[in-house]
């Protein structure tokens, strides 16, 4: 065995993020599936699915009721990380229209906490298209900070800014005959779409049909995320499902 080698790769340093430019704005990708624009001091994070699992449940599927709980310490531990003037939840920040009501009191009183001194807004999502009664907040259909639009589904044309979530972008590789499948950021110089930042969350493969419209060219790039960085990965390279 080489042991240097070894003591190498233990010690590395983790980079948990990447730099990357959307119509001229310099945007940080975040290990955690957040988006940092540090120009504007704004935290951008999509598809939180808050209290997924009660709501499997009250149809009868049951799933471990941590999701919510795991999710807001994700989003705490972001949130102190680049202590932001701004949050932006691109929607389907909770999984269904009755989800913050059944939230329980100290996860409510955690996200208030994490709201405190800061702007916040809530993009509707198809998950959530109204507003939830008894949260702090602004509510918006979509919002347009410095020509760059933040929406939860993307627009199937091309566009100059656009920020959004929905699709929970995935991406796979094969190295080494082995396959790696990790969720991703996936965008060009013009759109970048989120990951799903929720703890009980699935991703579809960006290859599927449904993301050709968004990038034509097939000339994208998806940043797959690793155990302790983000892995740029051109759309060429990609692998389906």
């Amino acid at each position: 065995m080489n042991f240097a080698a070894t003591a190498i790769r233990r010690h590395s340093p983790v980079i948990d993020r990447h730099d990357v430019s959307v119509v001229s704005e310099i945007l940080t990708l975040h290990i955690s599936g957040a988006l940092w624009w540090e120009s504007q001091r704004t935290l951008v994070v999509s598809d939180l699915h808050l209290e997924k699992a009660s709501a499997y449940a009250s149809r009868g599927v049951m799933l471990p009721p941590y999701d919510t709980t795991v999710t807001l310490d994700r989003l705490s531990a972001v949130i102190d990380q680049f202590q932001p003037a701004r949050v932006i939840s691109l929607g389907d920040s909770f999984h269904d229209g009755n989800a913050a009501a059944r939230m329980t009191m100290g996860d409510q009183t955690r996200l208030a906490m994490m709201q405190l001194g800061r702007e916040w807004i809530w993009i509707s999502g198809n998950h959530d298209p109204e507003a939830s009664a008894g949260l702090f907040g602004d509510h918006a259909d979509e919002i347009d900070l410095a020509g760059i639009v933040f929406r939860h589904e993307p627009q199937d044309n091309r566009v100059m800014g656009e920020i959004a979530g929905h699709l929970h972008p995935a991406a796979r590789v094969r190295r080494h005959g082995r396959s790696i499948r990790r969720r991703c950021f996936a965008g060009d110089e013009n759109r970048l779409v989120l990951p799903a930042f929720g703890a009980l969350t699935g991703g579809l493969n960006v290859l599927e049909e449904v993301w050709s419209p968004l990038f034509p060219d097939d000339a994208f790039t998806a940043y797959m995320i690793g155990d302790d960085r983000i892995y740029p990965v051109a759309s060429s390279r990609l692998r389906g499902d």
